[in-house]
């Protein structure tokens, strides 16, 4: 059992992931609200009365593509876990201590079952 005040820090702790986790996910929701919404704004005045020039459309359409580009910038400022995780894959990314993991390990990893005997290319075949 927890004391008062392990406790009130555990909440704290849980409370401050909780705000970060909702402050990103309105900064992405906002995010494609803004370029999303305009298009599909003009996506319907353009089906009622056929008004709006070609160009804008293409514009705003560009501008909801726009979004996309903006996730993988987004997610790395405002989550360390995404951001630790992507270190680990990306050359650009990684720090100069850190090893590069294998394709090995990595499916070891994620098959997860135990070691296995190692096998040729001609066992296999």
């Amino acid at each position: 059992p927890l004391t008062g005040n392990e406790s009130r820090r555990f909440t704290n702790k849980h409370s401050k992931k909780a705000l970060k986790a909702s402050l990103t996910l309105g900064i992405l929701l906002g995010m494609f609200f803004v370029a999303w919404l305009p298009f599909f704004i003009t996506n319907v005045a353009q089906a009622v009365c056929g008004c709006v020039p070609a160009g804008f459309f293409d514009v705003l359409t560009w501008l909801g593509y726009c979004n996309s580009t903006m996730n993988p910038i987004i997610y790395p400022l405002f989550m360390r876990d995404f951001k630790r995780a992507m270190g680990k894959f990306l050359p650009c990314c990684r720090r100069s201590a850190e090893p590069r993991p294998s394709a090995i390990s990595l499916s070891m990893r994620n098959s997860h079952s135990g070691p296995r005997a190692p096998t040729s290319l001609k066992n296999v075949l």
